[in-house]
């Protein structure tokens, strides 16, 4: 029999953990896309890193900083008596960490096929950066900024690596699909593992079937109003 708390906890995980993605993953890819400084590659560089680093890696990492022991729990945990490990807070650091890049750099393609001369005639005729960025950038972007939510999101509904180091298993606070996968599987209850599988893969496999429909469909109506 399925239990329903991991399912109800992944899927707030991942939609909490996508408001952070979002302002962060918008926020920065605005400022690289807009401006130049020294560093911006080395900067550019760390924000792939939990693309291609082993999510456990990731989880360590996180570890070292939000731990007990770590800058940012003890400052955290002397200054306002809060802490984030082993909490569903920590779920959604390690979600918002690894579905950042996604994100980011889907952002940044979307800003960067945005015309430049759109953006300099509003400001020619006296649009301020924000009313800019609000009435031309993201609108033009907006299918990126679809796809980077979508594809963040189903990032954050599976990510495990992360998860379990900074968060743990505890059933009915931190356990989330994934993890309710592999300790099924490791006590050999493959009925209830192949069953979070099927759900998983189903949700994840819906939302990216609604965005290649929604950008077809997007495609075909921008067609259709480019021939009038």
């Amino acid at each position: 029999m399925i239990e329903w708390q991991p399912v109800f906890l992944s899927v707030k995980v991942a939609l909490v953990s996508l408001i952070f993605v979002f302002l962060f993953g918008v926020s920065a890819a605005y400022v690289m896309r807009s401006f130049e400084f020294p560093g911006k590659s080395m900067f550019e560089a760390f924000f792939a890193l939990p693309l291609v680093l082993p999510p456990v890696v990731t989880g360590f990492l996180l570890l070292v900083l939000v731990g007990k022991q770590g800058p940012i729990g003890r400052f955290l945990s002397e200054s306002f008596h809060v802490q984030i490990i082993f909490t569903p807070y920590a779920a959604i650091l390690a979600a918002t960490v690894v579905a950042f890049p996604l994100m980011y750099q889907s952002t940044k393609a979307a800003f960067q096929g945005v015309d430049r001369k759109l953006e300099d005639a509003a400001r020619t005729l006296g649009a301020g950066r924000w009313r800019v960025f609000r009435t031309i950038t993201i609108p033009l972007a907006w299918p990126g900024l679809v796809a980077g939510l979508v594809l963040s999101f189903a990032r954050a509904l599976g990510e495990f690596g992360a998860t379990i180091m900074i968060a743990g298993n505890i059933p009915g606070k931190t356990q989330t699909i994934p993890l309710a996968i592999y300790f099924a599987a490791e006590a050999n209850d493959l009925s209830l593992a192949g069953a979070y599988v099927l759900l998983i893969s189903g949700i994840t496999f819906l939302l990216i079937f609604w965005l290649n429909v929604w950008s077809k469909k997007r495609g075909r109506d921008s067609s259709v109003k480019g021939l009038f």
